[in-house]
């Protein structure tokens, strides 16, 4: 796979999906974005702007749009940006165009009700495609805006893996590669859930040393996990671990931050989501992440705590006396 002469087709023209499709689109890459909202295709090819999801950033007049999913699932290599809950059902609709075809899927999450991980949908979806992760601590305006950011592409042959780095990659937004898919996936998914929780103690202003030390728990708790499931715990220290995690722990850029910080100073969950056009991935992601927890007899307390808070009825007070009254333990374990 070279980059010349090859299309790259970005499907979900949400903020991430245009955020990378811009990037790719203003070095010259040919990149054609599907929206499914008609007014999002026809704002991004004559107004040069996504007025839904990503206002108010100019896009280069490289960037074309499409409502066509067939046409853009016609590209040599497809970005799959679609919320993570929706991307079975966006791969079903295409897989007879993808099939044997480079997918970069490019959604923070587990599937709620499998549990399984992004890759292996895609692999039960199109089993002959090449499944590639693209995962990392941005923030779509800055991206778009063409700040400086690095992510992690993650696919099994490091050759697909240098030669999508080519594709994707440009000078400030530097993609690094790895062949540890599940850890990549894990660390991309699971900070949405740590994140809800940094939010409830900056909304209930506990202070930045209890934020510090619940992100650096919230490492161990997806390391656990990680390493029950076959990754690297050193993919962890990477852009898709304590990169991802700084980031969304500290921002109320972050959505995931942002509503735990809303829960915190006691607004509901109902009404939090109701005021939100953009899916916020920890929601679903905590459940899911809490049965994989209990599949490998895995210890996750952080994850447990926001699930008590998000599904169980659970007050804020409550959530937070649970995490305090837990026993004390040595630091490095490897204990599940």
């Amino acid at each position: 796979m070279e980059y010349a002469g090859q299309t790259v087709g970005v499907i979900g023209a949400g903020a991430w999906g245009t955020a990378l499709a811009q990037a790719m689109a203003s070095h010259d890459r040919n990149v054609t974005i599907w929206a499914r909202e008609s007014e999002v295709v026809e704002a991004i090819n004559t107004k040069h702007e996504n007025t839904v999801f990503l206002p108010g950033i100019p896009l280069t007049e490289k960037l074309k749009a499409s409502g066509s999913l067939s046409e853009v699932a016609g590209m040599d290599i497809l970005l799959i940006v679609t919320p993570a809950q929706h991307v079975r059902t966006t791969l079903q609709s295409i897989k007879d165009e993808i099939q044997g075809k480079a997918v970069v899927l490019c959604s923070k999450g587990i599937e709620l009700k499998t549990g399984l991980l992004m890759s292996q949908v895609a692999k039960e979806v199109v089993p002959d495609a090449t499944i590639a992760v693209l995962t990392g601590p941005t923030f779509a305006s800055e991206i778009a805006k063409g700040l400086p950011g690095a992510a992690t592409i993650a696919v099994k042959d490091k050759d697909v893996g240098q030669e999508l780095q080519s594709v994707i990659g440009v000078p400030r937004f530097r993609p690094y590669t790895t062949t540890d898919v599940i850890g990549t996936q894990l660390g991309g998914a699971i900070k949405n859930v740590i994140a809800i929780a940094c939010g409830v103690v900056a909304g209930r202003q506990l202070g930045e040393s209890a934020r510090a030390a619940l992100l650096t728990r919230g490492v161990a708790e997806i390391a656990r996990l990680g390493v029950a499931m076959g990754a690297k715990r050193e993919t962890l220290l990477g852009m898709c671990g304590i990169g991802d995690l700084t980031l969304t722990c500290s921002s109320m850029q972050s959505r995931n931050f942002s509503l735990g910080f809303a829960l915190g100073e006691g607004k509901t969950l109902d009404d939090i989501l109701k005021a939100r056009n953009a899916v916020t991935e920890g929601v679903h992601t905590t459940r899911s992440t809490l049965a994989l927890a209990k599949k490998h007899a895995v210890d996750m307390p952080i994850t447990e705590a926001v699930d008590h808070l998000l599904e169980e009825g659970y007050s804020v007070d409550d959530a937070i006396e649970e995490m305090l009254n837990r026993p004390f333990r040595y630091e490095i374990s490897s204990g599940k």
